[in-house]
């Protein structure tokens, strides 16, 4: 069985990390979506039980996706996990250089392992969680950044509402 591994802080998913992960998980035959804590991040908006449960609304169609969330190094946690790549959507350039110093540490740490870029989609390209929650705290409309099944949960929680 190959699996995979799509890592990420998905604070909040987005209609992007979706694409990733479904075109993943036609790919291999597992995929485990795993919610990562990022230590250079300060402040979360939704906590990792939360964002676990966040996506797995947005996956019930997908079989062979599963969500689990990890705190130490994706190398060991793929390790543990049987994965044979990461897989990591890229929207630009940028994005390209911080993930490929990120393959050739996780490679170094696990050498059985590649990592998979897969390129956005152009409606993509300019998505990120940090661009929803802005965009979101200024009222602004959300509905064709994130998923609709979390939409409301967003918005509420951004705008300090309970969820």
């Amino acid at each position: 069985m190959k699996i995979a591994v799509c890592p990420g802080s998905f604070d909040p998913v987005t209609l992007g990390h979706l694409d990733v992960i479904s075109r993943a998980s036609k790919l291999f035959d597992k995929v485990i979506v795993v919610v990562m804590t990022n230590p250079s991040k300060s402040s979360s908006t939704f906590t990792v039980e939360e964002r676990v449960k966040l996506i797995e609304k947005c996956i019930p169609d997908m079989e062979n996706v599963e969500v689990d969330s990890y705190s130490g190094l994706l190398a060991e946690y793929a390790k543990m996990k049987g994965a044979v790549a990461i897989v990591k959507g890229l929207r630009a350039l940028s994005d390209f250089e911080y993930e490929f110093q990120q393959s050739l540490i996780n490679r170094q740490l696990n050498p059985d392992m590649d990592t998979l870029f897969l390129s956005a989609k152009h409606e993509n390209m300019f998505l990120s969680s940090s661009l929803v929650r802005n965009v979101c705290s200024l009222g602004g409309d959300i509905s064709g950044m994130v998923p609709k099944e979390i939409e409301q949960e967003i918005i509420n929680r951004i705008n300090g509402k309970e969820v």
